[in-house]
């Protein structure tokens, strides 16, 4: 599975969803994102999607609902955790 955080225009995570490896070219980070991308634009949703790791495998973390996205972290972003 391969889970997609949808970032608002502010890089705040509004949602997180799951789509099956096979929708997005095998899952392999970085190159299955653009595919993932393309995947769940064909379903209707709208708004930045930005591939994310449920083992933090990349990108840091797991992104969470009102996580941050830093895109000047690491190669290529990363989700923050929202500071309480």
């Amino acid at each position: 599975m391969a889970h997609f955080a949808q970032v608002n225009s502010d890089n705040i995570v509004e949602q997180v969803i799951v789509i099956s490896n096979d929708d997005c070219g095998g899952g392999n980070f970085p190159e299955s994102e653009p595919i993932g991308q393309a995947f769940i634009a064909s379903l209707g949703f709208t708004g930045e999607w930005l591939q994310t790791s449920y083992s933090g495998s990349f990108r840091n973390c797991y992104a969470g609902i009102l996580y941050t996205f830093d895109p000047s972290l690491g190669e290529y972003g990363e989700f923050v955790q929202p500071v309480e």
